[in-house]
């Protein structure tokens, strides 16, 4: 069974940086195009970035230039790299295949306030 476990969220103001790891079990990895999203109370998750097997990248509009995705498929591992966060950032993110395709993870709560 497929596992996938979020990590690095936290409390963190205006401007400041944080990086999310996501690292998958059960599975093979290198196949598959990865991908984060997040989701805000209220709001539908909404994509945030993916990044195919060969290393083409995406970004959502809204964190072009602030976020880097990256992936190491030894360690079966996907990271975000975020800069410059906003409050509406804030949010609990999730990693997945970018269909997605496996079993959701608990996510990882991100908070961006002063």
């Amino acid at each position: 069974q497929v596992q996938l476990v979020e990590s690095g969220g936290g409390l963190v103001q205006p401007g400041g940086s944080l990086r999310l790891s996501c690292r998958a079990s059960g599975t093979a990895f290198s196949p598959y195009s990865m991908a984060w999203f997040r989701q805000a109370p209220g709001k539908q998750r909404e994509l945030v970035a993916t990044i195919s097997p060969g290393g083409r990248i995406n970004y959502a509009d809204s964190v072009r230039g602030r976020f880097s995705i990256s992936r190491d498929n030894a360690k079966k591992t996907v990271s975000l790299q975020m800069n410059s966060l906003k409050p509406e950032d804030t949010a609990v993110y999730y990693c997945n295949t970018d269909s997605p395709k496996w079993n959701w993870g608990q996510g990882t709560q991100v908070t961006v306030s002063s």
